[in-house]
């Protein structure tokens, strides 16, 4: 027997449902340790009297280390399985966020929340790869949404979390919360998630043929991929610059404003339901009504939200603008997710969709850098979100090519030319 072959040769929906609902509340722990540090930040900086600067370090390690993670963990999901990959990567940031608790210095913190962006990165690409093919092909797109409203769902829980902390040593528990609960999902995922079918009919089909595994450069422009590699790769950059400047500097934008913490905590509320919303929504609009219209109205929802925030004033403005943008912006990144696991052939799925997260992980690092640069020169926060509207248009551009290069001939779930299929 192939070793990579499970027990029966196509998943049953139960094993599909429990597939999605475990990479659920994976995502739902990466959302959180991905918010806990902004959570934490102030307490940590009072506790290690770290400047400004420092502690803006500390947010760039975390979010540096995501992008080799996502390159890697989706390269090794091909070789070694999205199930092997996926229980590495989440024991990984669960060990490395307990060890956040442990930090004595500056430069411990820094190594803590680099180890814990790595397995954050690897884990993405691999929950990706397992919706994508745990799901039937009029609900891949649906069931990714599924999986990544875990994201702003999380990042609503730590911010919880950190209210009902204590306030001295407080900063502390949301570290053992994002330690401990990837920790306790590693036997939870060996005892019930199964390995993707499509991954196992793929490896008993090159192991049969003596094919060599695709290698990286192959993977992602060979078969006539290249226009499809890139213009995801911009999509994906272009939405997650503005996804991550918003959400670092949308507080800061309802205080320049005039209004209180409560206020911006609130709009920041609202941004992560609307998220949470989105990401479901609209990848299950992409199923029902196909990829061209959803793209069209996803952006253009997009540009007309980001407008309306960066009009906004009053209170009441301000927390609707931030629905809807968290509402498109977000949706918009599972919808992106979900073109990504379609648009690769089983064989070199996770590497191509690991290189588009890793590029959007770039984004999210470029995207608050510059602002905060564009700030410090004294450019108002309502002037930046009104022009990242052509940086929106641009990324629309790119995701439109990628939805054109699909066959019109083939169904919502079938790869892109060049592969076995989907």
């Amino acid at each position: 027997m192939n070793r990579f072959q499970p027990s029966g040769a196509n998943p049953s929906t139960k094993d599909s449902i429990t597939t999605i609902a475990l990479c659920l509340a994976i995502a739902l722990l990466e959302g959180l340790d991905l918010q806990s540090a902004g959570v934490a930040a102030p307490r940590i900086a009072k506790e290690f009297s770290l400047s400004v600067a420092q502690m803006g370090w500390a947010f760039s390690a975390g979010a540096i280390g995501l992008l080799p993670g996502a390159a890697l963990g989706g390269r090794l999901a091909d070789r070694l399985g999205r199930k092997r990959v996926l229980m590495l990567s989440v024991a990984l940031f669960g060990a490395f966020s307990l060890a956040t608790t442990l930090v004595w210095n500056f430069e411990s913190l820094l190594a803590a929340r680099l180890l814990t962006g790595l397995g954050l990165g690897a884990a993405m690409p691999n929950l990706i790869a397992l919706c994508s093919e745990a799901a039937s092909p009029a609900q891949r797109s649906t069931a990714v949404g599924a999986m990544y409203c875990g994201m702003p769902f999380g990042a609503a829980l730590a911010a919880a979390i950190g209210i009902i902390s204590p306030a001295d040593e407080g900063w502390r528990h949301i570290f053992y919360v994002g330690g401990l609960g990837p920790l306790l999902m590693v036997p939870l995922l060996a005892l019930w998630l199964r390995e993707s079918a499509q991954f196992v009919r793929a490896k008993s089909q090159s192991a049969n043929s003596a094919e060599p595994t695709p290698g990286f450069i192959e993977a992602l422009y060979g078969s006539d991929r290249t226009r499809t590699t890139l213009a995801l790769w911009v999509s994906y950059l272009g939405t997650l610059i503005v996804l991550y400047f918003l959400m670092n500097w949308l507080p800061s934008m309802v205080l320049s404003n005039g209004l209180t913490r409560v206020q911006a905590g609130i709009a920041m509320m609202m941004f992560n339901i609307g998220g949470g919303i989105g990401a479901v929504g609209i990848a299950n609009v992409m199923d029902r009504f196909g990829r061209r219209l959803t793209v069209v109205g996803m952006y253009a929802g997009i540009a007309v939200a980001l407008a309306g925030l960066a009009g906004a004033s009053g209170s009441l403005s301000m927390a609707w603008g931030a629905f809807f943008c968290g509402l498109f912006l977000v949706g918009g990144q599972s919808v992106l997710y979900a073109l990504a696991g379609q648009a690769y052939p089983t064989e070199v799925r996770g590497t191509g969709v690991g290189a588009a997260v890793a590029i959007g992980r770039l984004g999210s690092i470029l995207g608050p850098l510059v602002a905060g640069q564009l700030f410090a020169l004294g450019q108002s926060a309502s002037m930046l979100v009104a022009a990242s509207i052509p940086l929106i248009v641009v990324a629309a551009l790119a995701a439109l090519t990628v939805v054109g290069s699909f066959s019109p001939r083939l169904g919502s779930g079938t790869a892109l030319p060049g592969g076995r299929g989907a």
